[in-house]
C-alpha cells in the first residue's frame, strides 16, 4: 500500500506535500503531482498539510478517484524511480488520464 494523489491537485499543485515528504518520492508532472510507489516509505506526512485533500492512503481513495492509482504508475513509465524528484526537476508531462481532463478551475485556499 501507499499514498495515492487524486484529482483535487490537478492544475493546482501546492507543493506543500512536496516539502513535507523526508524521502523526496513527490514528482511534479505539468498539471499534477505523482508518487513513486516504489521511493515511499508510507510515513503519511504528505497526506494531512495538503490543502485540497488530494492525498490519501491507496486503502482510502474514494470511489471516484481509483483510477489515479493507475495514473501513478502512467506517470512513472517513462521516467522509471529516479531516486528523488529534487535531482529531476518537473517533468513535461502528466498522466494520460490527467492529461485528457478539463483544465480545473484553480481555487487556492
Amino acid at each position: 500500500m501507499t499514498y495515492v494523489i487524486a484529482q483535487p491537485c490537478v492544475d493546482v499543485k501546492d507543493r506543500s506535500c512536496v516539502d513535507e515528504c523526508p524521502v523526496d518520492c513527490i514528482y511534479e508532472g505539468r498539471r499534477a503531482l505523482y508518487i513513486q510507489t516504489d521511493e515511499c516509505v508510507d510515513c503519511g506526512a504528505c497526506e494531512p498539510v495538503c490543502p485540497v485533500e488530494a492525498v490519501f492512503f491507496e486503502a482510502d481513495l474514494p470511489a471516484a478517484w481509483q483510477g489515479y492509482r493507475a495514473s501513478a504508475e502512467d506517470f512513472f513509465q517513462g521516467v522509471g524511480s529516479p531516486g528523488g524528484s529534487a535531482a529531476t526537476g518537473p517533468y513535461d508531462h502528466d498522466s494520460p488520464l490527467v492529461a485528457a481532463l478539463e483544465p480545473q478551475e484553480t481555487v487556492r485556499p
